[in-house]
C-alpha cells in the first residue's frame, strides 16, 4: 500500500503504521495540509523554527499546514497520522502544539485511520471525522515543548547542551563565554524562550531523559548522562517537572498497551522506512 495524503480527495486522510526499527529521521519538509501524529508506542520528536516538540506515547502532535518541520522517531513504533485540510483547522492551534489524548480521542483517531481512503463524507465516515475534530478541539494541551531561541549566542548555548547533555555550566559561566553580563543574558533568555535559564535547561533534560528511557536506557544511566551525581537527584528533578518519577511516568503510558494488537487485521500496516516517511508527509 502507498499512502499519498496530498492525493486523496477527502478533507481528512489518515493511516496507521507499525514499524520495528531503531529509529529514523525525516529532513525538514512541509505540506499544505495540517498534520496530527498520535504516538501509541515509541517516541516522536519534531523540530520547527520555534522549538522542539516531543510526542511520548498516548500523546498527539499538531503541525499546522505549510509549517517546515523535521521528525525523528525512536523505538518500535505504533503511530497514527492524520492530514487535515486547512479549512477544517480554523479552530485548532496556528502553532505547533501537543495534546494529551484521553481514551475517547485516541479511539476516534484510530477509527479515522481505519476508514476507507474514499470514505463517504456525508455518511458514517464523515460523522466519525467530525466527532474526532470536535474532541480534538477540546483536548488539553501537553507540555513537552522546548522553545528554541533565535539569537545566535543562545543557539550556540543550546547546540552545546544538545551535544553535551552533562554540561553543568552556570548562567554566569555562559555569560562570560558569550561576552555578556549575567543580567543581560538572563533577560535575553527569558525574552526569547519565556523561561529562566534554569527552567529551560530542566525542560531540555526531561525531554532528553524521556527519549533515552523510551529507548531502554536505565534511570541511573540517564542520570549520569545528564551530569547528575546520583540517580535520586535526577529523579527528584524529573518528578518536580513532570509530577511523577520517571518509572511511574513511563509505566502510565505503557498501561494502555499497543492498540494494533487489540484489533488485529485492521491496521493499515506500513512496514518499511520509505513507506513511513511518505505516510508522515515527506
Amino acid at each position: 500500500m502507498v499512502f499519498e495524503p496530498e492525493e486523496i480527495p477527502r478533507p481528512v486522510s489518515a493511516v496507521g503504521m507499525e514499524l520495528f526499527t531503531e529509529g529514523f529521521e525525516q529532513p525538514p519538509h512541509r505540506h499544505r495540509k495540517a498534520q496530527l501524529i498520535l504516538a501509541v508506542r515509541g517516541l516522536i520528536t519534531c523540530e520547527v523554527a520555534q522549538g522542539l516538540w516531543m510526542v511520548p506515547r498516548q500523546c498527539a502532535l499538531w503541525i499546522p499546514g505549510d509549517m517546515e518541520h523535521s521528525v525523528r522517531c525512536a523505538g518500535d513504533l505504533e503511530v497514527y497520522t492524520l492530514f487535515v485540510d486547512p479549512e477544517l483547522a480554523a479552530n485548532l492551534p496556528a502553532v505547533c502544539s501537543t495534546f494529551s489524548t484521553g481514551p475517547l480521542l485516541r479511539e476516534l483517531l484510530i477509527a479515522v485511520s481505519r476508514l476507507p481512503s474514499l470514505y463517504d463524507v456525508d455518511g458514517a465516515g464523515g460523522r466519525v471525522v467530525q466527532t474526532m475534530l470536535d474532541e480534538l478541539e477540546r483536548a488539553p494541551m501537553g507540555s513537552l515543548h522546548l522553545p528554541m531561541p533565535a539569537d545566535a549566542r543562545l543557539r550556540m548555548i543550546a547546540k552545546t547542551l544538545f551535544s553535551d547533555p552533562a554540561n553543568r555550566s552556570t548562567i554566569g559561566e555562559w555569560a562570560r563565554i558569550v561576552a555578556m553580563s549575567e543580567r543581560s543574558l538572563f533577560r535575553l533568555i527569558l525574552r526569547q524562550t519565556g523561561m529562566s535559564f534554569g527552567r529551560w535547561r530542566q525542560q531540555f533534560q526531561v525531554m532528553f531523559a524521556i527519549e533515552r528511557l523510551t529507548e531502554g536506557a536505565s534511570v541511573q544511566t540517564v542520570a549520569f548522562d545528564l551530569g547528575y551525581e546520583s540517580a535520586s537527584a535526577f529523579i527528584t528533578m524529573f518528578k518536580k517537572v513532570m509530577g511523577q518519577p520517571p518509572g511511574q511516568y513511563l509505566a502510565a503510558r505503557r498501561s494502555a498497551g499497543p492498540l494494533a494488537a487489540q484489533q488485529p487485521g485492521k491496521l493499515k500496516l506500513i512496514s518499511s522506512i520509505e513507506q513511513a516517511q511518505r505516510a508522515l508527509g515527506l
